[in-house]
């Protein structure tokens, strides 16, 4: 994976040559001399998000009421507690 840094003024020249650069690798787009922005190529970026996917945002989706899931149920059974 190779890694590139453009300026802002490189990136508004050339942004043919920036998206060229995301398919091997994140693009740094610098501000006056310091790193501001990524860009990365589409792929990149699903790979770094999925990782993150949780719980919540898994119940958030779309259609997610369409899942067909029947918990087992629990059987609890009540015992007298030994206090002795």
């Amino acid at each position: 994976m190779t890694m590139t840094t453009l300026s802002s003024r490189e990136l508004n020249q050339d942004v043919t040559r920036a998206k060229k650069a995301a398919r091997n690798g994140p693009v740094i787009i610098t501000d006056r001399g310091k790193p501001a922005h990524v860009l990365l190529s589409f792929e990149d970026y699903q790979r770094l998000t999925k990782q993150r996917r949780n719980i919540a945002d898994a119940l958030a989706m779309p259609d997610v009421a369409d899942i067909e899931f029947e918990a087992p149920r629990a059987n609890i059974e009540i015992q007298s507690a030994d206090l002795s």
